[in-house]
């Protein structure tokens, strides 16, 4: 890996949160951690992660209002992996719907997190290329 990708963690479960950074930094990705909605819109913000790993059920802002606020105000294309115990297709399809990239539902082990994240680094050529 040339550059290390920069990933932020969306989680209010600590614990799930700790596990997958931990993963993703042995897997030499950078990684930023935040517990709810609101500090996730300040770490895309500060942090400027390559990719957003986003729990849905969440404090203060959920993980549709987060990325909602995303797409409205970023004109970079930030891939979003939605990771939710939600697991009807009401959640999976709105998700979507609002331009989330990839869908995991939890419990979804770290090879699950890997893969979606290296499917959307194998994507982010292609979107600047939209972009332009």
């Amino acid at each position: 890996m040339d550059m290390a990708y920069k990933i932020l963690v969306v989680d209010d479960d600590n614990n799930l949160a700790e596990f997958f950074s931990e993963g993703l930094i042995k897997e030499g990705y950078e990684v930023a951690v935040a517990n709810d909605g609101e500090e996730a819109l300040e770490k895309v913000e500060k942090e400027k992660p390559d990719i957003v790993i986003l729990d849905l059920m969440m404090p203060k802002l959920n993980g549709f209002e987060v990325l909602l606020k995303m797409r409205q105000k970023y004109k970079k294309w930030i891939p979003v992996i939605i990771s939710s115990a939600e697991k009807d297709m009401v959640s999976v399809k709105k998700a979507y719907d609002m331009e989330a990239d990839h869908y995991l539902t939890k419990p979804c082990g770290l090879d699950t997190v890997l893969k979606g994240v290296r499917i959307m680094i194998s994507l982010i050529p292609l979107r600047a290329q939209e972009g332009q």
